[in-house]
């Protein structure tokens, strides 16, 4: 095969790999297992994973199941014991020091800041972060983007695909703008229902090709607001804008849905670190 026939084949190959280790985040995922899955040598397969994706094998499981389990400290009771076993520690000690690290306070004080789904969903017991907001006009762009239907934070695996794709034909760089797109209120939609989209910014002479296809955001006027921390925490600024500033605002929402744009690389800085800027399209 040619040099770019060559780059486009490994990541597709690597592409299985992240799908792989999304479905099988509680199983063993040895070199040996992901490189057969790859159909790589197991000899090769760490570097060529690593130079692929910018993130060892080791570094991608820890990084999903540490999500996971933020995820799962927002939404359920379940004892932090099982929690810890769950994302891959075999002590509960190690689990706090590997979350800490990572989301800047212990797994019990990150469950106490709040959930996505209260258990009352009164009003006034539902705690809420006051947000800066900014409205100002959204720049058209053309999105390279993978479909995903499920679990919101889920859809990690779709970029995941979408990044593979675009770093296989030499888009991807720290300059490349990823951008999610959201149609549902997962709150009233159940999980296994919701429509999201994961995207790359591109230029309108990039051919797109397999599973990535086209996406168009338009010229608009938006109100955003930049939120820092997990993406596990992502309810809060919908919270904000839609039950705090919209009704209030004299403005009216538009006909788009709303969209996130992660700010940056989640792979070279802590959950506590990540800036995501959620933007709610308005009329004019």
């Amino acid at each position: 095969m040619t040099k770019p026939e060559t780059l486009l084949d490994y990541g597709r190959r690597v592409a299985r790999v992240a799908d792989h280790i999304a479905d099988h985040l509680d199983d063993e995922l040895d070199v040996e297992r992901l490189a057969g899955v790859a159909h790589f040598s197991p000899w090769h397969f760490h570097r060529i994973y690593r130079e692929t994706t910018g993130e060892t094998v080791a570094d991608t499981v820890r990084r999903l199941r540490l999500h996971r389990a933020a995820v799962e400290l927002t939404r359920d009771d379940d004892p932090l014991e099982r929690v810890a076993k769950r994302a891959g520690y075999g002590t509960l000690a190690a689990f706090s020091r590997a979350f800490s690290a990572d989301y800047g306070v212990p797994p019990g004080a990150y469950r106490l800041r709040g959930r996505l789904h209260p258990p009352v969903p009164q009003r006034s017991q539902e705690p809420v972060i006051p947000y800066k907001i900014e409205i100002a006009p959204f720049e058209a762009v053309r999105l390279a983007a993978v479909a995903h239907q499920g679990d919101y934070h889920e859809i990690n695996r779709a970029f995941e695909q979408a990044m593979v794709w675009a770093a296989a034909r030499g888009l991807l760089d720290a300059a490349t703008r990823s951008i999610g797109i959201y149609y549902n209120d997962p709150l009233t939609v159940p999980a296994k229902e919701l429509r999201s989209e994961a995207g790359l910014v591109v230029a309108d002479d990039v051919k797109l090709d397999g599973h990535v296809h086209e996406i168009r955001i338009p010229s608009m006027r938006c109100a955003s607001v930049v939120h820092k921390g997990s993406y596990a925490e992502l309810e809060a600024p919908y919270r904000y804008l839609f039950r705090e500033w919209l009704p209030a605002s004299g403005h009216e929402a538009g006909d788009h849905a709303c969209f996130e744009e992660y700010l940056n690389n989640p792979r070279e800085l802590p959950p506590s670190e990540w800036l995501t800027r959620v933007s709610l399209p308005l009329k004019d």
